[in-house]
């Protein structure tokens, strides 16, 4: 009875073998060739696309590297005699993960950073599953997968940027799940449609910030109230730096303001229209008129600025269709939408003479251009009147020609009679 387990594998691996790919041949998919010779896919035939595809298999890393084992042998207990770490449970699958992960001298070679086990410490996913052990926390395999895993730059990659949202989502979503942790499930609707989803769903975008960008990969935990405007400026920093000159700044820094959110939505990141300025101010300094009329004057200089380089692109599409060399007008209107970032910049400065200054240069390339295109629609206008007699003595000649040639037919005709 102690030989039926080794002859039920043993017959097991003959069946696998005329399935599976022979021994050093390529499989359809690509990937490494398999090595139906190693003794772990006799038990293990449903891992067999981690020996061929992904990362680990390009490098020919194989199961024994990371559960330890016999991959000699082809039957129990023997495949799992010496060093044999199973991985099944959450606990050990970060072990062996940061078995090679965190060592400087295997990751070298690949340029990969080792400190992923000690940010996921951190992490709010590491305090629940490392400290108070509770598996409904993530593991390194719940976003990277098990066994076949592919680099972040592979669009098959659970990690590939505009693949994290839905990662993360597959959590974050679940209302069951997170109903424990008081921790809403609307944020993947909210970043779909705000302008960072938008910028990395519909444009491609991926320089735009994913749930990675803002809570971290390996460390995630949300931004504290005094930490946001630090997270936000790390893309933005322009806008970080007049935010941080302005009188919100302090405010941040002390935790009196949840810095940008103090007029953006987290996840949402909706911009704040130009004719709706004065509306979210007055939600924190209802009642304060001098704050009132000071986001009055922004609104103003913002809109009037938003209408002028409307009206400018409007004049440089006139000046082209109108067959102008409009280069040069194309390059004064680049110079206006210049002018009118940064007015988007320096309105988090409150900075009123900035602002007035901006504006003013907005305005004035708007005229120019506008002037321009009116000028080139009254010269085409004046050239249609110049046409006018022109064809009237054409038309007068033709005429004039006819009515002779049909009188000399006439004296013609006359003369033959």
């Amino acid at each position: 009875m102690k030989t039926m387990p080794s002859i039920a594998m043993v017959l097991l691996a003959l069946g696998f073998s005329s399935a599976a790919p022979l021994a050093g041949q390529t499989p359809p998919s690509g990937g490494v060739p398999l090595d139906t010779s190693y003794g772990c896919i006799v038990c293990h035939a449903d891992h067999r696309e981690g020996m061929i595809l992904g990362v680990h298999a390009e490098r020919g890393i194989r199961c024994a590297d990371c559960h330890g084992g016999d991959p000699s042998a082809r039957a129990l207990p023997a495949a799992h005699r010496g060093r044999f770490v199973s991985g099944r449970d959450k606990l050990s699958t970060v072990q062996v993960c940061g078995s090679c992960h965190s060592d400087p001298n295997r990751m070298r070679q690949y340029g990969l950073p080792t400190g992923e086990l000690a940010e996921f410490r951190t992490s709010r996913h590491g305090q629940l599953l490392l400290g108070q052990h509770d598996t409904n926390a993530p593991t390194c395999t719940d976003c990277h997968g098990t066994h076949v895993i592919y680099p972040p730059d592979d669009a098959r990659s659970k990690v590939y940027p505009s693949n994290i949202p839905g990662t993360c989502a597959r959590c974050h979503a679940n209302q069951q799940l997170m109903a424990r942790y008081r921790i809403p499930t609307n944020q993947f609707e909210a970043f779909r449609s705000s302008a960072h989803g938008i910028a990395l769903f519909q444009q491609q975008n991926f320089a735009a910030p994913t749930c990675v960008g803002c809570h971290g990969a390996h460390s995630a935990l949300p931004p504290t109230v005094t930490e946001v405007s630090s997270v936000c400026g790390r893309c933005h920093q322009l806008v970080g730096q007049a935010f941080a000159l302005g009188p919100h700044g302090p405010a941040a820094r002390s935790g009196k303001l949840p810095g940008c959110l103090g007029c953006h939505t987290n996840h949402g990141t909706e911009r704040v229209p130009a004719d709706q300025i004065v509306a979210g101010c007055d939600k924190c300094h209802a009642g304060d008129a001098r704050v009132h009329q000071t986001s009055l004057e922004i609104q103003k200089l913002v809109v009037g600025a938003t209408s002028d380089l409307d009206a400018a692109r409007r004049a440089v599409g006139q000046l082209t269709l109108a067959g102008a060399r409009a280069s040069d007008y194309r390059f004064r209107y680049e110079s206006a939408l210049t002018y009118y970032l940064q007015i988007a910049q320096v309105q988090h400065s409150l900075d009123l003479s900035r602002l007035e200054e901006l504006s003013r240069r907005v305005r004035s390339i708007s005229v120019e251009l506008g002037s321009a295109a009116e000028a080139l629609s009254e010269r085409r206008w004046e050239h249609r009147l110049l046409l006018a007699p022109i064809w009237f003595l054409t038309l007068s000649a033709v005429a004039l020609a006819w009515l002779t040639w049909r009188a000399l037919r006439r004296v013609e005709e006359g003369r033959q009679r």
